[in-house]
This record gives C-alpha cells, sequence and structure tokens, in this order.
C-alpha cells in the first residue's frame, strides 16, 4: 500500500500471468475476481465501470456498449468468444437471482469499491505469487494495452493510434507515456527493417 497522499504508478500485469491468475482464481471458486481480471485484461475498462456492470450487460451477448464515468463517452466493447464461454461459466456458478444484478458485489450484496478491490488485488499478488511490482487495479487495464502494444509489433504505430481512441486519451503521446514504452522500444523499431 502506498504512504498516504503518495502517489504510485500501476504496473502492468503482463498476460500470461493474467490468464493463469484468472484460471487459478475459477478453480478456486472465486468466480467473480476471475470476471474481474478477465474484464480488465481483455477489454482495458477504468475498474470504475468494471464494478458498474450488471450481467445482463455483458451475459450471452457478442458486444455491449458503456458509457464511461470518467470521460461521458460511449465505448462499445467486442466480446470476445473465449471471455463470452468464460462468463457463461462463471454466470452457472455464481447463480444471480436475475440478470440485473451488478456482478461484482461482496457477500453482504453491495457492490465493492474500488479501495477493496485493491486490497483484494494486493492479496490476490501475495497469494498467487504474481511477477508485479506495483498491482493495482489499473494494471489491468495496463495489461489490455501493453498486450495490444507488444502482438501489434509489425506496426506498432497503428496499434498506439488505436489504443488511443479505445482509452480516449486525448493523443498518441499520452498514450506512450501511459504503457510506459521507453525510448529503447521506441528506437528498436527501427530493427525491424532489413536490406
Amino acid at each position: 500500500m502506498s504512504a498516504k497522499f503518495s502517489t504510485t504508478t500501476a504496473d502492468y500485469l503482463e498476460w500470461n500471468q493474467a490468464m493463469n491468475l484468472a484460471r487459478n482464481l475459477y478453480n478456486d471458486k472465486n468466480f467473480k475476481m476471475s470476471l474481474l481480471i478477465s474484464f480488465g485484461a481483455f477489454w482495458g475498462l477504468r475498474i470504475s465501470d468494471i464494478l458498474s456492470l450488471k450481467f445482463i450487460q455483458v451475459y450471452n451477448l457478442d458486444e455491449f456498449t458503456v458509457v464511461e464515468k470518467k470521460t461521458k463517452k460511449n465505448r462499445t466493447i467486442k466480446i470476445n468468444s473465449q471471455l463470452k464461454r468464460h462468463i457463461s461459466d462463471c454466470y452457472e456458478k455464481i447463480k444471480p437471482c436475475n440478470l440485473d444484478e451488478y456482478i461484482f458485489t461482496s457477500q453482504k450484496g453491495s457492490v465493492y469499491s474500488i479501495q477493496r478491490i485493491n486490497v483484494i488485488l494486493k492479496d490476490l499478488k501475495v497469494r498467487y505469487n504474481l511477477k508485479i511490482k506495483n498491482f493495482s487495479s489499473h494494471s489491468l487495464r495496463k495489461c489490455f494495452g501493453r498486450t495490444i502494444f507488444d502482438r501489434s509489433a509489425e506496426n506498432a504505430e497503428l496499434a498506439i493510434v488505436k489504443l488511443s481512441q479505445l482509452f480516449n486519451h486525448s493523443n498518441p503521446a499520452i498514450t506512450r507515456r501511459y504503457l510506459g514504452i521507453s525510448q529503447k522500444e521506441l528506437l528498436d523499431t527501427y530493427d525491424v527493417l532489413s536490406f
């Protein structure tokens, strides 16, 4: 936990770690946290937007639109077929009373706060021995962005532009800084060319 009135920059969780964590949480019957990790990694939404989701918005659908709390802009999300199957599996295990229920509720029935989610994530970091320094809810959003960037090596600049639009950043330079893309990585782009 960071000191009072200080800021800590979240590191990104590597994709394989995120997927292993989601699977392990599912196997350990922690279905809601498995969904939370999956949603953050697959969609790159801010935690405030993830916590506001109801089953009716994501269950058995191919896509959905969310109005982002921070930007007040609409964002349409496509639900990957594998994630769709995972949502369905978790839904069957959670057995909510109805589709209009919030997904991320505590045993008391209230929606988790962002602070509580960050405490849970810090616990998961220790319990599952995650290799990440500063792990918080924002690490999942960065996981999404960094994975898209890394998997688009042939056209990294196009990936940055797309991510900038998905993240609703005002320009690609903010997205580069946000993803922690170093000057060395930018210079390495020139090495992909050959004579």
